[in-house]
């Protein structure tokens, strides 16, 4: 602890400077003096409730312009008024928090007094967005069974995108997980989750995203206020690509998982949500082969069994077929034989006409003396009658052409 320290050349002008715990000290002091703060009577919203192991509850009681801290203890009576979005009359007294140097009403009872202007006005949205349709769950879509590539539209300060890229690495290293920085809290993060969104679809114009996942973690009503916005609730119901919903712990619940296809419980429930478990995979795989292998074994088995025992049945059932066995191969030798003969009687056959055909080829003809005469257009001259005087003709001889000219031209008539 700080203590005061005295100058001996000031000591007679002004007193030295007081510790820090001095001042809260003194602080505290005017307060419980002040009869209206050490018994003061208050009316606000309650928000950003938590109730730790220890049985205190610490919260905020607000109003639309101001905000105070609370406290609880254990022995307090109301505590089951405390929840976020409640209106409540609180008894208690101000007082420091010294390690901090928080002001704060420490509560000793709370009574119900209906609901905040907060909480009111979040209620009526809810009622306008689920007229509309938003919370429509036949529109809701499914997810992937084995996605490519997953998009996270959270903070890239906090542990929460690290969180979900471990559960992926650990269940689906097949898959591509990429990250949208955006805002998760304050008075700016509702436009930068919208802007978020519309990068997101600007690139999913050329390149495959299976779904996106909203995420932040735990904190007050306050911090996740941004998730009950109207707008982040219409870009969420316009989005093209399937959306998780992962805002906050488990008893956490904002409009954004009312609107979105799935809600998680929390950011690393999502991540398992959209990742296959590619152990679990692996093992119903090689599972699901060895019953496979059984079931075809076995019927390949009850196979046989009835193949050996039809082939037993007709084997005690058949008749002799020797006989026929022996005529048809006597048929067949037969059929066989007449075949031949009928294939050398056509050869020699064709052997003639052959023959027959080649005698009576033109240039077999020329051969033997004779001369084909052709006029001077080509034609083939078969008779002294359609030959003129003085024309020329062709004569094709076997061994070349002679060109003559028709000097005479008589006929046997």
């Amino acid at each position: 602890m700080y203590s005061s320290v005295e100058s001996p050349a000031t000591s007679t002008d002004k007193p030295g400077p007081s510790s820090v715990s001095e001042v809260s000290q003194l602080i505290q002091g005017l307060l419980k003096s002040d009869p209206q703060l050490a018994n003061v009577s208050i009316i606000g919203e309650v928000s950003g409730h938590s109730q730790p192991a220890s049985g205190h509850s610490y919260f905020s009681l607000r109003d639309r312009e101001a905000s105070l801290r609370c406290v609880m203890f254990r022995y307090g009576r109301g505590h089951q008024y405390l929840e976020d979005g409640a209106l409540v009359v609180c008894e208690g007294s101000a007082g420091i928090y010294a390690p901090r140097g928080d002001l704060q009403i420490i509560v000793t009872s709370a009574e119900p007094a209906g609901v905040g202007d907060q909480q009111a006005q979040l209620e009526e949205l809810k009622r306008k967005l689920r007229a509309e349709g938003l919370f429509d769950p036949s529109r809701k879509r499914t997810l992937p069974q084995f996605p490519q590539r997953i998009a996270v539209i959270t903070s890239e300060q906090g542990a929460v995108w690290h969180d979900i890229a471990n559960v992926v690495r650990r269940r689906y290293p097949l898959m591509e997980l990429m990250l949208v920085p955006s805002a998760v809290q304050g008075e700016l993060a509702p436009v930068s989750i919208i802007e978020a969104f519309a990068d997101l679809h600007a690139y999913a114009e050329t390149e495959t995203v299976d779904a996106v996942v909203v995420a932040r973690g735990g904190g007050s009503a306050e911090d996740l206020m941004p998730y009950n916005d109207e707008m982040v609730a219409r870009t969420i119901f316009a989005s093209r690509i399937p959306v998780i919903s992962a805002v906050g712990h488990e008893t956490d619940f904002t409009i954004a998982d009312d609107v979105a296809d799935l809600r998680a419980p929390t950011p690393s429930a999502a991540a398992e949500l959209v990742s296959p478990d590619i152990a679990g995979l692996t093992f119903e795989t090689a599972d699901f082969a060895q019953r496979l292998m059984r079931g075809l074994s076995g019927r390949v088995t009850l196979a046989r069994q009835r193949l050996e025992l039809t082939h037993d049945r007709l084997a005690e059932n058949a008749p002799d077929t020797q006989l026929f066995r022996d005529r048809v191969d006597e048929l067949k030798a037969r059929a066989q034989d007449s075949w031949a003969r009928y294939i050398t009687i056509k050869r020699e056959g064709m052997k003639r006409v052959e023959a027959e055909l080649r005698a009576l080829a033109p240039h077999n003809i020329l051969e033997r003396g004779y001369a084909m005469v052709r006029g001077t257009d080509g034609r083939v001259i078969s008779s002294a009658t359609n030959i003129e005087p003085k024309e020329n003709l062709e004569l094709t001889f076997a061994d070349g052409t002679v060109e003559a000219e028709a000097k005479v031209v008589s006929t046997n008539n």
